[in-house]
């Protein structure tokens, strides 16, 4: 495992993908339009952090980004491979939990905002 992300680290950095990465993240249009972070903020920034081989950082700007990344990729192999039982109970419980590191990293993450702006009033 660690040589993979280790050999994707050196081919993304090789081939300057992860600086382009950098330059050309989505805007986010919640964000552009109310001032305030979506709960999906930071997932971007997080990916980029994950290929440049930074845990700590991917893990800090959005907790759920690997959760995620791994729900994805168990749909994907599901919808292939049929790894699933009819009641989807691997699918259910990767949709509960990643649900739910999104929504309780979100409302720390605005909880901390409100308390830091109402110090600086």
């Amino acid at each position: 495992m660690l040589l993979n992300l280790l050999t994707i680290q050196i081919f993304c950095s090789r081939l300057g993908f992860i600086s382009w990465l950098q330059n050309h993240l989505l805007p986010c249009p919640f964000k552009y339009f109310t001032g305030i972070d979506c709960p999906g903020c930071g997932f971007q920034r997080a990916v980029v952090a994950l290929l440049q081989g930074d845990l700590h950082k991917s893990l800090s700007l959005y907790p759920a980004a690997i959760p995620l990344m791994l729900f994805f990729a168990y749909g994907l192999a599901d919808k292939y491979f049929k790894l699933d039982n009819s009641n989807n109970v691997v699918k259910k419980t990767f949709y509960v939990i990643t649900g739910s590191i999104i929504f309780i990293s979100y409302v720390v993450k605005i909880h901390g905002l409100y308390v830091h702006y109402n110090a600086s009033i």
